[in-house]
C-alpha cells in the first residue's frame, strides 16, 4: 500500500469524525435536551482516574477522565463560585477538558470548590444526572515542572532509560537525558538543589563510557569519575552527600513482589565541589554499619541519613544471611558548613522501636516536617509492598502513618518548593507499575487525598508500560540542554577522584566545565 492511500484513509477517517459530531449536534438539537428534567441518580458517577474529593493546584493541567457509567452520550459541566463554567458534550465517555477555560476557571476561584456535574444518556435515550463530584482549588501553586525517570519494569532491561521533565500546567514532556542517545546507557539518581532547575546531578552507567556522574550548572557541565547514588545537595550548593554501595538484586520464588534489593556494604561520603575532593566523617562511615539516603535541613546545619547494623559476615554472598533482619534507623548529625566540622551522631528514630526499616527521609522546605517511608526490612522500599509513607513533626518528634497509603508500595517522595505539595511513586494501580501521585499538605501537616499526575488522554495509564521513578518537583525546565549533557558523557575530560581519599593525581583531571 502506498503512502497516498494511508493519507486518503486518514483524511476519510477525519471526515467521518467531523460528520459524527455534526450528526450528534443536530440530533441533540432536535431532541431539545433539557438536563433539568434528567433523572436524578443518588450516587456519584464512577470516573477514572479518581479525581473526586481532592485538593488541586490552581495551576495544574486539566484533570481529564473517563466516565465509567454505561451510556451513549455524555455531558460534563465544570463549575465553581466565580466565572463562566465549562460544558463538554461527547459521544465518548472519555472527557477532555479544554485548557484555556480550565485555566481561567481555576485562576478565578482559588480556595473555592470545583464541581463536576455528570450527565449520561443511556440506551433507553433517557438522561440521568449523577451526584456532583466535589473538589477544592488550593490557594497554593504547585511547582511548574516534574522530573522523573521512565523505565520498563523488567530488571535486566536498562538501556532504554531516560530522565524526562513534564510541564505540570499542560501535558508537554521533554527529555533531559536518555540512555539510548549514547549507546547502551543507564541514567539515574537525578538530583536538584532547592527545587531549582539550574543545577542538576545525574548518575550514569555506560557500556562504552563507564560509570560516572555529571554535574551541570549555568557555567557548564562537569564530569566526575565516580558514580553517585541517592545524592543530596547541601543547600549552599558547595557540598554533595551520597552513599557508595555494593548493591545486589535477587529474587524470591513467590509473593506479591518477587524482586528484592540489598546493600551488602555501604558508606556515606560527601564531595566538596570547590576543592574537588571526596571527604567523610566517622559519624556516618562506620565499618560495621550500612549508611544511605542522606538529606539536609534547609539551613544546612544538619544532615539526616539512614543507618543499619550489618547482620552478616560474608559481604559477597547473595542474598546474605539474615537479609530480612536488616532494619535501618533514622539518624542525624550536625554540620558547620563554614568550618567543615561535623558534630556527634544522634538516633532520631530507632528501628527497634518501630519494628520497621526507616528509609528515604525528605525534609519540608520550612524545616518543619520530615517525610519518610517504612517497610518490613531492607533499603529498597519500591520493591516492598509493605512500604508506607510517614510524617514526622521535627518540632515535637511525633510521627504518624499517613492515611494516603495503599496495600502496595509507596516510595520516592519529594516536596514542592513551597512545602504545600508532595509527589510520590505508588504501585496502587495493580502492584506492578509505579505511578506519580500528588497530594496537598496543609499548614498543620495534614496530607490530603492524592491524585495521579493528569494526562491528556484519560486512558493513558491503562496502556503505558513503563514505570515513573524518583519524581522531583522543579520550579521550571532544566536549563542545560541534552546536547551539552551528551557532550559531557562522551568527553574524556573528567575529575578523577578516589572513593575515600579525594582527588587522585593519576589520569586526566580537569575541573574546567564542558560547554556546549
Amino acid at each position: 500500500m502506498t503512502r497516498g492511500f494511508f493519507h486518503k484513509f486518514r483524511c476519510f477517517g477525519m471526515l467521518l469524525g467531523f460528520l459524527s459530531i455534526l450528526i450528534y449536534l443536530g440530533t441533540s438539537c432536535r431532541r431539545g435536551i433539557n438536563l433539568e428534567e434528567a433523572t436524578e441518580i443518588f450516587h456519584p458517577a464512577q470516573i477514572s482516574p479518581d479525581y473526586a474529593g481532592i485538593i488541586i493546584p490552581p495551576n495544574i493541567a486539566p484533570l481529564n477522565f473517563s466516565v465509567k457509567e454505561a451510556g451513549q452520550d455524555f455531558i460534563v459541566r465544570i463549575r465553581s463560585t466565580q466565572g463562566k463554567g465549562i460544558e463538554i458534550k461527547s459521544r465518548s465517555p472519555h472527557i477532555v477538558i479544554p485548557l484555556k477555560p480550565w485555566r481561567r476557571l481555576l485562576a478565578d476561584n482559588p480556595g473555592q470548590e470545583l464541581w463536576f456535574d455528570i450527565f449520561v444518556r443511556s440506551q433507553d435515550s433517557k438522561w440521568r444526572r449523577y451526584q456532583s463530584l466535589r473538589n477544592t482549588i488550593a490557594e497554593d501553586d504547585i511547582d511548574g515542572y516534574l522530573a522523573y525517570r521512565l523505565m520498563k519494569p523488567i530488571y535486566s532491561y536498562w538501556k532504554n532509560i531516560g530522565i524526562h521533565q513534564r510541564n505540570l500546567e499542560n501535558y508537554s514532556e521533554s527529555v533531559i537525558l536518555h540512555g539510548s542517545s549514547f549507546g547502551s546507557g543507564c541514567v539515574n539518581c537525578h538530583t536538584f538543589i532547592n527545587n531549582r532547575p539550574e543545577r542538576i546531578i545525574i548518575g550514569v552507567r555506560s557500556m562504552d563510557y563507564g560509570a560516572f556522574t555529571i554535574m551541570a550548572d549555568p557555567g557548564g557541565v562537569v564530569k566526575i569519575g565516580a558514580k553517585w547514588g541517592y545524592t543530596s545537595w547541601h543547600p549552599s550548593g558547595r557540598y554533595v552527600a551520597y552513599p557508595v554501595m555494593n548493591v545486589r538484586q535477587f529474587f524470591h520464588a513467590a509473593g506479591m513482589e518477587i524482586r528484592d534489593v540489598i546493600d551488602l556494604d555501604s558508606v556515606m561520603l560527601y564531595y566538596d565541589i570547590p576543592e574537588a575532593k571526596v571527604k567523610t566523617d566517622q559519624g556516618f562511615s562506620e565499618k560495621e554499619r550500612l549508611e544511605t539516603y542522606p538529606t539536609w535541613t534547609p539551613d544546612g546545619h544538619t544532615m539526616y541519613f539512614c543507618s543499619a547494623a550489618i547482620p552478616w559476615t560474608d559481604r559477597n554472598q547473595v542474598p546474605p544471611e539474615n537479609y530480612d533482619k536488616v532494619k535501618y534507623d533514622l539518624r542525624r548529625i550536625s554540620f558547620d558548613p563554614n568550618t567543615n566540622i561535623w558534630g556527634d551522631v544522634e538516633t532520631v528514630l530507632s528501628s527497634e522501636d518501630t519494628g520497621l526499616s526507616i528509609l528515604e527521609p525528605r525534609i519540608s522546605p520550612d524545616g518543619r516536617f520530615l517525610l519518610f517511608c517504612m517497610c518490613e526490612y531492607g533499603c529498597f522500599p519500591v520493591f516492598q509492598p509493605s512500604s508506607d509513607l510517614y510524617l514526622m513533626d521535627l518540632q515535637s518528634g511525633e510521627y504518624r502513618r499517613l492515611d494516603i497509603n495503599s496495600p502496595f508500595s509507596e516510595s520516592w517522595h519529594s516536596w514542592s518548593s513551597n512545602g504545600r505539595w508532595i509527589v510520590f511513586s505508588s504501585k496502587r494501580l495493580g502492584g506492578l507499575f509505579t505511578r506519580p501521585f500528588i497530594a496537598y499538605v496543609d499548614e498543620a501537616g495534614t496530607v490530603h487525598k492524592p491524585f495521579i499526575l493528569p494526562q491528556k488522554d484519560p486512558r493513558f495509564y491503562d496502556g503505558f508500560l513503563k514505570t515513573f521513578s524518583v519524581p522531583e518537583f522543579i520550579t521550571g525546565p532544566v536549563q542545560v540542554s541534552q546536547r551539552a549533557l551528551l557532550k559531557a558523557v562522551r568527553s574524556p575530560r573528567k575529575i578523577i577522584v578516589d572513593t575515600l581519599t579525594g582527588a587522585s593525581p593519576k589520569g586526566p583531571k580537569s575541573k574546567a566545565p564542558i560547554r556546549e
